[in-house]
């Protein structure tokens, strides 16, 4: 009996860089986790403390924003901004165009998008005013809308051919696999084609951007809960009860090599299927997004020169 796995949809070059990059990916939040566990440890009581009260607190010298941990979180802190700005830049620069993927550019610009705000909260010790604190929730804005739009940059493919022949290939490896199971009767047709329930194509195009994102999101938070449904269908009572409704893979190979080839065939017909409105929103994105950038990046510049003359001439 032959063997047919989801791996031969994946180009094998790119396997490599790839698993390279989610380990790198891994590592790094990690890292960022349990560094902001460690401070949150170190300045628990402090953080938490009245305004009153932190001038008397025993590590106010040390985590006041001008403090030795404050004042390096801060260097960090704007360290981290000025490597988020690389990104854009690499657009405009050649020779840094050509360095890496573009993908793994954004994936590391939005988790230090994400880390940023973290570590400058601890610098400024949960305290924001003034243009500080007009930079920070400015700042906010960007990294939470720099979420939304990596998720709906992931939704647009490289290349619309090579996602089309994937699904191509995907459909035929899927019929395959249901002749090979159809006398077992493991999965039945009509549980599958509840991966594959989306709305039609009109109905796609004629949705406002906003319900077209949502229905992004709807789609992808529903597959979990779809799979976990062919799972139950399939498995005994046993087979449901140690994997948690179906939510954990199962111990049978054959059913988890077709479920995880339905699953890829249905997330790549959604991407085809919204390929139009997700370069739309992605487009509008960023016409949000860059003002809000520039903004911050200017309010953050001022801080630092109000901050390095005022320490200057006190």
């Amino acid at each position: 009996m032959s063997t047919y796995s989801i791996t031969t949809i994946a180009a094998p070059a790119t396997e490599q860089p790839r698993r390279a990059h989610k380990l790198a990916m891994t590592l790094l939040t990690m890292l960022a986790i349990m560094a902001t566990a460690a401070i949150l440890v170190y300045g628990v009581g402090y953080y938490i403390s009245g305004p009153q009260d932190r001038p008397y607190h025993p590590r106010h010298l040390m985590l006041k924003p001008s403090g030795p941990v404050g004042l390096g979180l801060g260097i960090f802190g704007f360290f981290l901004f000025a490597l988020i700005f690389l990104y854009p830049l690499r657009k405009r620069w050649a020779w840094l165009g050509k360095m890496g993927n573009t993908r793994h550019w954004l994936d590391f610009h939005i988790l230090m998008g994400l880390v940023a705000p973290v570590v400058i909260a601890f610098h400024a010790s949960f305290k924001f005013g003034g243009i500080a604190g007009m930079a920070y929730w400015i700042m906010f804005a960007v990294a939470a809308s720099g979420i939304v739009g990596r998720y709906v940059y992931a939704q647009i493919p490289g290349s619309r051919n090579s996602t089309e022949l994937s699904l191509q290939e995907s459909k035929l490896l899927q019929e395959r696999l249901m002749s090979e199971l159809a006398q077992q009767r493991i999965v039945h047709s009509a549980d599958l084609a509840v991966l594959f329930r989306l709305p039609s194509p009109q109905r796609v195009q004629r949705q406002p951007m906003l319900f077209a994102l949502i229905n992004l999101f709807w789609f992808d938070f529903l597959r979990p809960f779809r799979v976990a449904r062919l799972r139950r269908h399939t498995l005994g009572f046993f087979g449901k009860l140690v994997t948690l409704a179906g939510f954990l893979h199962s111990r049978n190979p054959r059913l988890e090599r077709v479920v995880e080839i339905a699953r890829e065939q249905a997330r790549m017909a959604k991407k085809l299927l919204f390929l139009s409105r997700s370069q739309q929103i992605f487009h509008l994105w960023h016409v949000i997004h860059r003002p809000f950038s520039y903004s911050f990046a200017v309010l953050a510049v001022t801080h630092v020169v109000i901050a390095v003359l005022f320490g200057l001439l006190r």
